[in-house]
């Protein structure tokens, strides 16, 4: 006779009973009903006590000899975890500080589970998403707060069958999956690539490692996952990707957030690319370069207001920019006709776009391209921005709500 300890066998059979009968319910409501047929008041409860009977005969952490692993557990508010990335994380629940104290003493391997509303303080198995990872416990620090700081490495990823408190820790229940077999991804390798480079100029991501990492590696999977982990993107974003098994997939998903469409020109930028591309056509260049787009930047309603409140003196800007123009760009003199943007132009046109979505601005304005423009560093455009005071850690405090724009 069946009991509690088949549970989830039970659980199958009704599924497979039920599709025969044309009717179709989840995994995680077939456990739900079976708790009920078994006199529990809910999954939860029984997968409690499916627990305490595996530690009356193994101890806490073993593998299972079976498909299936129990290990210590850490719900995570606002972080998704991916494999093969170092994570600082921040502890201040009881119940997940008894859990990597249980990590600790084992095999220092815990599973982080994403929790579905940051705002549950004591989530169980409905609460936390079907997809963790197995992470590497490396350091424990505790902080003046009260709090500790945990540096974990992602390992793999893993599918929650269970997850609940008992004796005073959380624990998960996992299953190992498979995430496909790896295919030549070159192509989008090489895609990804080229738009992550922008990518981390335009929000400011410290990558020192990343490129080094690209020529040796040719694993999609892992590819995808390290560039998951630095992109800036909501928890349900990186979740998806984090869910995502089939790493051409992954990688593609990941190709198709990096190339999301730019947010609406407002009217006063587009006239400033108009502007620049005139710049360029008065004096008769070949190219439209990041200085023609500076000196349209500097009747720009917004980029302008944001400039002066740096304390620039656009005046004298102007003046060094339309002397660099006249002077130092005769060489690309032509009677070709209108003038074509440069790269550094449009990738600057490009950064903007996405300095847009990132701030959250409905449509792509003067001071986008403003930001956009510092990454280029070995242009005299950003060198003449410097000679006036104006970066972006100074703009950024001009924006500040309530500062005075000028």
């Amino acid at each position: 006779m069946r009991d509690f300890r088949d549970a989830k066998a039970m659980a199958q059979t009704l599924r497979e009973s039920l599709t025969t009968k044309a009717v179709t319910i989840s995994h995680s409501e077939s456990l739900e009903l079976v708790s009920r047929m078994l006199g529990v008041a809910d999954w939860n409860t029984l997968s409690a006590l499916l627990h305490a009977e595996r530690r009356d005969i193994i101890a806490p952490i073993a593998k299972l000899k079976t498909s299936t692993t129990l290990y210590p557990a850490v719900p995570l508010r606002d972080l998704v975890p991916f494999p093969h990335a170092t994570y600082p994380m921040f502890v201040g629940r009881e119940s997940s500080f008894q859990s990597l104290n249980q990590a600790f003493e084992g095999g220092r391997e815990v599973v982080l589970a994403v929790q579905r509303e940051a705002g549950v303080e004591d989530p169980r198995f409905a609460d936390v998403y079907e997809i963790g990872i197995v992470a590497q416990l490396l350091e424990l620090e505790p902080l003046t707060d009260g709090t500790f700081r945990v540096l974990t490495r992602g390992l793999r990823r893993v599918e929650l069958r269970g997850f609940a408190i008992e004796s005073a820790a959380y624990w998960a229940e996992v299953v190992d999956i498979s995430e496909g077999v790896a295919r030549d991804a070159r192509d989008v390798i090489r895609r990804i690539y080229q738009r992550f480079q922008d990518y981390t100029a335009v929000h400011g991501i410290m990558v020192p490692d990343i490129w080094l990492f690209f020529d040796q590696t040719r694993d999609p999977g892992q590819i995808a996952d390290t560039v998951a982990t630095r992109m800036k993107l909501s928890i349900k974003d990186k979740y998806e990707l984090l869910a995502t098994l089939d790493p051409m997939t992954r990688l593609e998903r990941i190709e198709a957030l990096l190339n999301r469409p730019q947010r609406t020109v407002s009217a006063d930028y587009a006239a400033t690319i108009r502007r620049a591309l005139d710049h360029a056509d008065r004096r008769r260049h070949q190219y439209a370069t990041l200085e023609h787009l500076l000196l349209a930047l500097t009747d720009d309603a917004d980029a302008s207001a944001v400039m002066r409140a740096c304390d620039a003196d656009l005046g004298k800007l102007r003046q060094s920019l339309t002397q660099y123009l006249d002077n130092e760009l005769k060489h690309i003199v032509s009677e070709a006709g209108s003038a074509v943007p440069t790269q550094a132009f449009e990738r600057v046109d490009q950064r903007a776009g996405l300095h847009a979505q990132e701030v959250g601005n409905p449509a792509v304005t003067g001071v986008n391209a403003l930001v956009a423009l510092f990454p280029e560093t070995r242009s005299p455009a950003a060198r003449m921005l410097a000679e006036q005071g104006v970066s972006r850690l100074r703009i950024d405090i001009a924006r500040q709500p309530g500062k005075d724009k000028g």
